[in-house]
C-alpha cells in the first residue's frame, strides 16, 4: 500500500538517483562581519620631534619608501642650538685634553704639583661628559651629529622613514611651520594587515584565540585562512560588540585597508 513503481525511463527523466547512507563530517559555523585595517604594529605616525619650517619634501602619498630614506627636511633653530652646544663642547674638550697632556708632562718631570695634574684630569673628564651629553641629545632627536660649523648646516633637520613601507597619509607642505608633535606622515608596511572582526555577545563563547577562520572579501572573489590572534576583553558601550583580530599576510597587496569582509568560524562538528 502506498508504493509507487517507476520504470527505468521515468527514473532517468525525473533525475532521481539512489545512494547509500554513509558516515560524513558535518561542520556548523557562524558568519561574522569585519573589515581589513592597517597592521598597527607596522604603522608609524612620523613626527618631527623638533619645531621648524619645512624646506623640502621628498615623499608623496602612495610612495614606497625605504628605512632611513630622507622624506622631508625642516629648518629648526632648536636643532641649531643643540648642534652649537655639541661643537662648543668638542672644542672645550680639545683644549682640556691639551691642558691635561701638558700638566701630565710637567708633573712627571717634577716641575708642577700633582694637584694641577689632577685638576686638569678632572676638567678633561667633565668635558668628555659634556660632549657625550650633547651627542645623546642629538641621538634622541634623530639628528645627525656630523655637521660643520656653517650656519646653513646647523639648523638642517632630516626626517627619515623609520622602516620600509608606503606613505598613506601626508600632512605637510613647503614653507609650513610644524610643531614638534605634529603627525606629518603616516607610513605603513602593507605586507601584512589586520582583519578586524565584529563579535556580538552571543558569539563570544565560540570566538577564541588560536581558532582557524575562513576570510572572504565581499567586493570580489578572494579568500584566505588565518588564526585568531586577539579577542577583545571589553564590549563597546555603543555597539555592545567586541573586536577580534586575525593577522593576514598580504604579499600581493590584495587585502586593502577599508575592505569589508565576512569571516566564517567553525563552531562544532
Amino acid at each position: 500500500e502506498g508504493k509507487v513503481a517507476l520504470t527505468d525511463q521515468q527514473i532517468a527523466e525525473t533525475g532521481i538517483s539512489i545512494q547509500s547512507a554513509d558516515v560524513a563530517r558535518i561542520i556548523s559555523s557562524v558568519t561574522l562581519p569585519g573589515e581589513i585595517r592597517f597592521n598597527e604594529d607596522k604603522t608609524s605616525h612620523v613626527v618631527p620631534r623638533l619645531a621648524g619650517v619645512v624646506e623640502n619634501i621628498s615623499a608623496n602619498l602612495g610612495q614606497q619608501v625605504k628605512q632611513g630614506q630622507v622624506i622631508a627636511v625642516i629648518a629648526s633653530t632648536a636643532l641649531s642650538e643643540q648642534r652649537s652646544e655639541l661643537l662648543s663642547a668638542q672644542k672645550r674638550l680639545e683644549l682640556a685634553r691639551a691642558t691635561f697632556a701638558r700638566e701630565k708632562h710637567l708633573w712627571e718631570a717634577k716641575i708642577s704639583a700633582e694637584q694641577d695634574y689632577l685638576q686638569a684630569q678632572q676638567a678633561m673628564r667633565e668635558m668628555e661628559i659634556a660632549v657625550q651629553n650633547a651627542q645623546q641629545k642629538l641621538i634622541a632627536l634623530g639628528a645627525s651629529q656630523t655637521v660643520s660649523a656653517r650656519n646653513d648646516a646647523l639648523n638642517r633637520y632630516e626626517i627619515r622613514a623609520p622602516f620600509d613601507g608606503i606613505v598613506v597619509e601626508k600632512h605637510i607642505a613647503m614653507g609650513e611651520a610644524v610643531k614638534e608633535d605634529a603627525s606629518i606622515f603616516t607610513i605603513t608596511d602593507l605586507s601584512s594587515v589586520w582583519a578586524e572582526i565584529i563579535v556580538s555577545a552571543k558569539d563570544l563563547n565560540v570566538v577564541q584565540v588560536g581558532k582557524q577562520v575562513n576570510i572572504k572579501a565581499t567586493a570580489f572573489d578572494s579568500s584566505a585562512t588565518g588564526t585568531l590572534s586577539y579577542v577583545g576583553s571589553l564590549m563597546g558601550e555603543q555597539t555592545r560588540t567586541a573586536t577580534a583580530r586575525v593577522t593576514l599576510d598580504n604579499p600581493q597587496m590584495a587585502w586593502r585597508p577599508g575592505l569589508f569582509i565576512t569571516v566564517e568560524l567553525p563552531t562544532k562538528e
